[in-house]
């Protein structure tokens, strides 16, 4: 069997499955198509390029998962939360000195505390990004470890530490995971990805949060909402 037919075999295979579905093993395949290893190890490699099926090393090969979409709505509209089950996980946590770059952002003073923390966000089960979070210590002095780990920070911020984020401005642009990101994202070294610069305001005209994000290119998708006036090019 040429590696083009066993490409549409597995095509079918895959047929009637759910994202994120684990295909049988190598070996099962192999057997159950008739072909040689290299030749099967092809055509999932040819799948793999397609964006059909995900290969995690040491663990299998996976359905695509499902694209997690954040609706980016126009209008100075509320942000919604995006699709799936999220959960944070708190891989550091923190306390240090702002220094001088910091500080500009956060408009403190060099030696004034932060809180750092770098939290992995899963959805679905799955890893999904990297956030390495900094706010001003003096906003927050009571905030804990568990506060990052609990639902929705912002909620979070709001209902125990009395600071409501108002508004903020955040860019986005392409990346590559380094071997680090790789590894808590469970992707391959330098894998396609989004990166993210959010600073936050809080409703009296404070600098809470500055936050930079790694999301995987993969599987995150964001839409967003646009309104054209008269005047729009």
């Amino acid at each position: 069997m040429r590696r083009g037919e066993v490409v549409e075999r597995l095509r079918e295979l895959l047929d009637g499955r759910v994202p994120g579905d684990a295909l049988p093993s190598e070996r099962i395949l192999s057997e159950r198509l008739g072909v040689s290893r290299p030749t099967l190890r092809a055509a999932i490699d040819e799948l793999a390029r397609d964006g059909l099926v995900v290969r995690r090393h040491g663990v299998g090969t996976f359905l695509t998962p499902r694209p997690v979409v954040q609706l980016m709505p126009g209008d100075r509209a509320p942000l919604p939360p995006a699709d799936g089950d999220w959960a944070s996980e708190v891989l550091r946590f923190g306390i240090e000195a702002a220094g001088a770059q910091l500080a500009q952002r956060l408009r403190l003073s060099p030696g004034d505390d932060v809180v750092r923390v770098l939290r992995r966000r899963i959805v679905d089960g799955a890893p999904m990004a990297l956030e390495d979070i900094r706010l001003p210590a003096g906003l927050v002095p009571r905030i804990t470890e568990e506060d990052f780990a609990a639902g929705s920070l912002y909620r979070r911020l709001r209902e125990r530490h009395g600071v409501v984020a108002a508004d903020a401005v955040q860019t986005t642009e392409p990346t590559v995971t380094d071997p680090e990101e790789s590894r808590l994202l469970d992707v391959p070294p330098y894998s396609p990805a989004l990166q993210f610069e959010r600073v936050t305001r809080e409703t009296g005209g404070r600098t809470m949060e500055l936050t930079r994000s790694v999301y995987r290119g993969d599987r995150y998708r964001i839409t967003n909402v646009l309104t054209f006036g008269p005047e729009s090019g």
